[in-house]
């Protein structure tokens, strides 16, 4: 269903607005680079600071740019479930492919709470959903089981796994079972991610190198680990350069430099340091894309 490449799709900005036009050029981009489908206001989109209102033109756009020619996985995450249920039914009625819905964040619900929020989400649409697990941000971790939990329902397919713990890659085939979707959100790790069952990632990288990130995970679900080391090794500088300061700022940058879109993101994040703008421009430089 969903495998492979899927970018964390940045939201372009233009003195303070959304730039559509721009958006809509990263969409076609993204389809000649080979990118396996996109991932539209994420926290990569930037989604806690666009309103309510850009965050379902960004999905309405988006969608309406790839014209079924890649899959769009939305964001449809928020710590509020009456929200998420809004965001999520807009996605589907936009006609997105599936949505990308993030455990709650700040207000900590238990693991019964987060079972509830998904199962809200879930009987409040037809799509395919992704749970964003992402610890290191939202402050709560979904364990195996309760994801099991979760799987036995039946548009409850997968999850986008950002622990940085291989092993649990392991643990959710086990407790949800091999067919249930792990796909990868953190790119230094995305080939051990595949290694130990992982069918892709959604990425922040691949908003900068797309055609390497995709050959990468293609190397990947063709047991052709050889080359998608080879690949990596082109391109962890990159993931690691990215992330010194906020990602979204860093793939804007980076970005920037392939005349893709602006550098503009929304406070309160900032753009770049010089000494970051100079470790990046090294990085794309090493994976040969400057």
């Amino acid at each position: 269903m969903f495998k492979g490449s899927y970018p964390a799709l940045i939201t372009p900005f233009k003195d303070g607005a959304l730039d559509l036009d721009a958006l809509k050029k990263l969409v076609d981009w993204h389809i000649r680079e080979g990118s396996h489908g996109l991932v539209p206001v994420g926290t990569t989109g930037e989604s806690p600071t666009v309103s309510h209102e850009e965050h379902m033109l960004v999905v309405s756009e988006v969608v309406k740019a790839a014209a079924g020619r890649i899959k769009i996985i939305a964001g449809a995450g928020s710590n509020s479930t009456a929200e998420g249920v809004d965001l999520i039914k807009h996605a589907e009625a936009t006609g997105a492919d599936g949505a990308l819905v993030v455990t709650p964040y700040y207000n900590k619900p238990t693991q019964r709470g987060m079972v509830a929020h998904f199962t809200a989400m879930h009987d409040a649409c037809s799509l395919p959903i992704i749970i964003y697990n992402i610890p290191g941000r939202s402050v709560v971790d979904m364990m195996p089981d309760t994801m099991a939990e979760l799987a036995k329902l039946p548009r409850i397919v997968g999850v986008k796994d950002a622990t940085g713990d291989l092993a649990r890659v392991a643990k959710q085939r086990m407790t949800c079972g091999a067919e249930f979707l792990q796909l990868s959100g953190e790119d230094a790790t995305a080939v051990g991610f595949n290694a130990m069952g992982g069918v892709g990632c959604i990425s922040v990288t691949a908003n900068v190198a797309p055609k390497l990130c995709a050959q990468m995970q293609q190397a990947c679900l063709a047991g052709d680990y050889a080359t998608a080391l080879d690949i990596q090794d082109k391109l962890i500088p990159l993931h690691i350069a990215i992330f010194i300061e906020p990602g979204v700022a860093g793939a804007k940058y980076a970005m920037s430099k392939l005349g893709l879109c602006s550098p503009e993101v929304r406070l309160p994040l900032t753009e770049l340091l010089d000494e970051t703008k100079a470790k990046i421009d090294a990085a794309m430089i090493h994976a040969g894309l400057l």
